[in-house]
């Protein structure tokens, strides 16, 4: 299957886990993009995996700061020029661990501030960047490779499915992540038209299984599946949820 093929990426929360996967999984593809931004918070690597992030790396330290944001659309801009960003994908998340009895007001507003506030403010800020770049590429289908946001959302997050309750309550976090998908559906609803492709998608790192298929899997696993999948989407994809399988998941 051939790989994700896009020009340009700004990758958000790079600094290990899925994150620090995923930069990795875009640098070995078969054509690697050309300007790879890695948003973390220590750009030298202190902090991302203990090895550089490509350059130029992203200034983009704080997705809730409007200054840090700002500061990272002027360095994304200087590198892209008119060619415009093609591809954000909004990763960096926070959680609590909790339950109905134990949540608090603090700790839903610090966890929807990052995952939720986060990326509408990122999204919002970056939109005449992808805009250009839906305008400049050749292809008028959309498509991960001209321009997209994509929101990593998770399956707890989905209202109908509810899954693993027992196991991992952790209210804030579910509602954040619910929040982010109606995000997403808005994103797609009005950046729809600009040719902008807007999707969530849950990597995956759920336990424990609830039946056989479903469950744990490793960074590696994810990364491999999440980047196929980005490499399949197209405009009937816009505005909807899916795993890292490749499987389309129920709001």
């Amino acid at each position: 299957m051939e790989g994700l093929s896009v020009g340009s990426v700004l990758l958000t929360g790079c600094d290990g886990g899925l994150g620090l996967g995923l930069l990795k999984g875009l640098l070995e593809q078969p054509s690697p993009p050309r300007h790879l931004f890695a948003a973390c918070l220590d750009p030298q690597g202190k902090s991302c995996g203990h090895q550089p992030v490509p350059k130029p790396s992203c200034p983009l330290a704080d997705v809730t700061d409007p200054n840090s944001i700002k500061a990272a659309v002027q360095k994304v801009k200087e590198e892209v020029g008119s060619a415009g960003l093609n591809l954000l994908i909004n990763n960096t998340s926070t959680t609590r661990r909790s339950t109905l009895a134990t949540e608090t007001a603090e700790n839903m507003s610090l966890v929807y501030t990052t995952n939720t506030i986060g990326p509408l403010q990122t999204s919002q800020a970056f939109l005449p960047l992808l805009k250009e770049a839906a305008e400049a590429k050749g292809q008028r289908e959309m498509s991960c490779s001209r321009a997209a946001i994509i929101n990593i959302s998770s399956i707890l997050g989905s209202i109908e499915v509810a899954e693993a309750w027992e196991e991992r309550q952790d209210i804030c976090y579910r509602c954040s992540k619910a929040a982010l998908n109606m995000l997403t559906k808005c994103l797609a609803l009005e950046y729809g038209s600009s040719g902008i492709l807007c999707v969530s998608v849950d990597p995956g790192h759920v336990t424990p299984p609830l039946e056989p298929g479903m469950g744990p899997v490793t960074v590696e696993e994810s990364v491999r599946g999440v980047l196929q999948l980005l490499a399949q989407l197209s405009g009937t994809s816009n505005g909807t949820f899916w795993d890292w399988r490749g499987q389309r998941l129920p709001w």
